[in-house]
C-alpha cells in the first residue's frame, strides 16, 4: 500500500493521484512489492529533518528514509518526504510543469528505496536513465 499524507503542506486529489501513480511504476518497474509512505511537506519540516539526520542545514526537495537493511522489514520498505514549496521552484526553475517534478521527486524517492544512489558517476547515470524512462512511460517527459 502507498499512503500518502501531508505535513504542513496542502496536497490535492489529483497530486495525491500522481504520487500514488508514480510510486506504483517505480515498484512496478523492478518488480519490487511492498508498502511505503509519502509524506508532503513544508519548508519548515523538511528543512528539520534534513538537520536532524543529515546535519545539513537547509531546504532539501525530497529526502528518503529507508525502513530496511538489505531487504524491506515485513514489506514496509520506507517513507519519503517531499517539500512542496521546493518541487514549485523547481518545476519554474526548470521550465516544465509541477506535476512532472512532483512525479520525479517521487519517482527519485522510491528508487532510493528500492536500493539506488547517485554516489558516484556511474550510480548516478543508472539512476537517471532509470528515471527518465518512468518519466517518459508516465507521459512526464521533457
Amino acid at each position: 500500500m502507498i499512503e500518502v499524507y501531508e505535513d504542513g503542506a496542502e496536497i490535492n486529489a489529483d497530486e495525491q493521484a500522481l504520487i500514488v501513480q508514480a510510486a506504483t511504476a517505480a515498484l512496478k518497474s523492478e518488480n519490487a512489492k511492498g508498502d511505503l509512505t509519502v509524506v508532503v511537506a513544508s519548508e519548515q519540516r523538511i528543512h528539520q529533518l534534513n538537520l536532524e539526520f543529515r546535519s545539513i542545514d537547509r531546504v532539501t526537495d525530497v529526502l528518503t528514509f529507508p525502513a530496511w537493511d538489505g531487504k524491506p522489514m515485513d514489506g514496509y520498505l520506507g517513507d519519503i518526504m517531499i517539500c512542496k514549496k521546493r518541487a514549485q521552484e523547481q518545476a519554474e526553475q526548470y521550465g516544465h510543469s509541477f506535476d512532472r517534478e512532483l512525479t520525479f521527486l517521487t519517482l527519485h524517492g522510491v528508487l532510493h528505496l528500492l536500493g539506488y544512489d547517485h554516489m558516484t558517476p556511474s550510480d548516478e547515470g543508472v539512476m537517471l536513465d532509470k528515471q527518465r524512462k518512468l518519466l517518459e512511460g508516465l507521459g512526464q517527459s521533457r
